[in-house]
């Protein structure tokens, strides 16, 4: 029975997993990073968990030096100050100490920001962000044109798009168009803007590229989990800054290709179509899950 059960959960383990991962976005009382999407933003997770092993102990040792300062030289306890003005082993500490520690940070910081700037392939697909008061407008470099502005989604429009679900679609960070890429492909992403200073973030993807007008900024990123992401508007651009999500939808390459296709002619109903199949994946994984749940009773 138990190698049934085994059997089982590795044939729909993925599909699981991939359920789980539907839609990273920010928590209450969030103090640390959104899951990782990208290998980049696993990157800086860890380095961000390195630094933390240098910024600690360095904080303590700074104010216990600062408490024996005030403790032991101060006017009561020490009334004649010394008048020493020279000491080559504290010199030689404090000079070599900092360089060090900046080696052991400046090295892996390096090594991570010429990750971020260097793809591990051709990119497959280029897709051209173009930031505007207050919302996005995106297109896809295809043989087919593929054009369309992505906007905060409304309340009153959540019905239409079928996008009720306030925990998966949540107010001021669901729109109504996702950028929609597949899963494990390397997306080059051209970002400007039309008007005023904008910047694209994506904490899921670890990338954030300012949007300027007249200047045309790239970056890239290749999402290893499908789901759906959000980010946001990043450099302050006039009094709706706070309404200008990013939705980003990461399916499989079957399912791009598919949305691909019918968005050359229709956006909204390719959009629709994806979300009908991906409600349909869903609840394939539920029964599968439930038969795995009755094998193992």
């Amino acid at each position: 029975m138990r190698n049934s059960l085994h059997a089982v959960w590795a044939l729909f383990a993925p599909l699981l997993l991939a359920t789980q991962a539907m839609a990273a976005q920010p928590t209450e009382w969030q103090t640390g990073f959104q899951p990782a999407a990208t290998d980049i933003m696993s990157e800086v997770t860890w380095f961000n968990d390195y630094t933390l092993w240098f910024i600690v102990p360095i904080t303590v040792v700074v104010l216990l030096l600062l408490v024996i300062v005030v403790v032991r030289f101060r006017a009561s306890a020490n009334p004649v100050p010394s008048k020493t003005s020279h000491n080559t082993t504290i010199e030689v500490i404090w000079t070599v100490g900092p360089v060090v520690i900046l080696l052991f940070l400046a090295i892996p910081s390096f090594q991570l920001l010429t990750a971020q700037y260097t793809p591990p392939d051709e990119p497959q697909l280029t897709i051209k962000a173009t930031g505007n008061q207050w919302y996005w407008g995106y297109e896809y470099q295809v043989e087919q044109e593929v054009s369309f502005d992505s906007l905060l989604l409304a309340d009153g429009d959540r019905a239409s798009y079928g996008k009720e679900n306030r925990a998966e679609y949540p107010r001021l960070l669901a729109v109504d168009n996702e950028v929609v890429v597949p899963v494990d492909m390397t997306v080059r992403l051209l970002v400007t803007a039309s008007d005023v200073l904008h910047s694209f973030a994506m904490p899921a993807f670890g990338i954030k590229m300012d949007a300027v007008p007249g200047r045309l900024n790239e970056t890239w990123f290749k999402a290893n989990r499908e789901g759906l992401y959000y980010g946001q508007c990043s450099e302050l651009c006039g009094k709706d800054h706070a309404y200008m999500p990013i939705g980003i939808r990461v399916v499989s390459v079957e399912q791009y290709g598919t949305w691909l296709a019918a968005a050359a002619d229709d956006v909204e109903a390719a959009n629709a179509q994806l979300m009908a199949s991906i409600i349909d994946t869903d609840k394939t994984v539920e029964l599968a899950a439930n038969e795995a749940q009755k094998i193992e009773e």
